[in-house]
């Protein structure tokens, strides 16, 4: 099981970390509400940015676009947009990445992305791109788009193999991108293992760990499930018999995340793209352990001089 203890006991010597944020385009006026009020509690920590997801088959587009735009308007944040091969043909690809450049967006996130739930096999489009690499050469020839794209410690579910997984990973970074942010894992030392893998193989961009602070247990087991990422044993002992307390859930989902970054930043490593969910406090939380502390607002500022 994880040394929870070294959380408390060991002094974190590690400056504070970069971190970036992860949330989806919201599909209720309840769920849009709950998006911006933790995009407002994050956003004082300075996220070097923050992405927004792009739903299977492309069913987002429009709520991803508008959410994308409204972060440039309203937030002092530095949006990425997502943006997938699936259901596209090159030409809508451009017309869609020219329409970021134009509104003031430079970051691009290229994935192959999910099949629509109707259709279970990734199916490229007749004038498409058929994966991310192409994707990544495409957005390349519309503007100087910032690009990051996907990796995969655990390797992908459709890779034949990880030697493969890692080669293609680098076709990526070849074709231009100049970041990847990993899938899902929980146990550092099997990032820490793949990395070196990465490295071997001549990839030199930084490669930022994705970690998704757990609340929902069950929900995380089907969805990492679905992505060929390992639950461990340990981690399920330690969810064991509070399935009904969400509160005790919120604790011990923060402990592993913060712990899970610590042992990473003992290895060295000091950035994380954090999977929010749309929810702050987890979030919030582990990068106030790790020694991140947010800037008060100029609203905040403003009333702490009228008082």
């Amino acid at each position: 099981m994880s040394d929870f203890a070294g959380l408390i006991t060991h002094e974190n010597t590690s400056a504070p970390p970069n971190v970036s944020f992860e949330f989806f385009p919201p599909k209720t006026d309840k769920m849009n509400e709950i998006l911006w009020a933790s995009i407002k509690r994050l956003e004082p920590l300075g996220p070097r940015f923050v992405s927004v997801t792009y739903g299977a088959g492309g069913g987002t587009r429009e709520r991803t676009h508008a959410t994308v735009v409204r972060l440039l308007e309203d937030t002092s944040l530095v949006p990425a947009a997502h943006l997938t091969c699936v259901g596209a043909s090159r030409s809508e690809i451009a017309e869609i990445a020219s329409g970021y450049w134009e509104a003031g967006v430079r970051h691009i996130v290229a994935l192959r992305g999910d099949p629509p739930l109707n259709d279970p096999g990734f199916t490229r489009h007749d004038d498409g791109y058929a994966n991310a690499a192409e994707l990544v050469e495409g957005l390349k020839q519309v503007a100087d788009f910032e690009i990051s794209v996907a990796a995969y410690p655990e390797v992908h579910v459709d890779a034949v193999s990880p030697a493969a997984d890692i080669d293609y990973l680098k076709r990526k970074i070849d074709a231009g991108a100049s970041r990847a942010i990993t899938q899902v894992f929980f146990d550092p030392d099997v990032f820490l293992r793949w990395l070196d893998k990465v490295r071997a193989a001549g990839i030199d961009v930084p490669v930022v760990p994705g970690i998704m602070p757990v609340s929902n247990f069950e929900g995380a087991v089907r969805f990492c499930g679905m992505c060929g990422a390992d639950v461990p044993a340990w981690m399920h002992q330690l969810f064991e018999g509070i399935e009904d307390d969400p509160d005790s859930r919120k604790l011990v989902g923060a402990t592993i995340a913060a712990e899970q970054c610590r042992r990473l930043q003992a290895a060295g490593i000091n950035e994380f793209h954090f999977y929010t969910l749309n929810r702050a406090d987890l979030t919030y939380a582990i990068c106030h352990i790790l020694g991140l502390r947010g800037k008060p607002s100029a609203a905040a500022e403003s009333q702490g001089e009228v008082s």
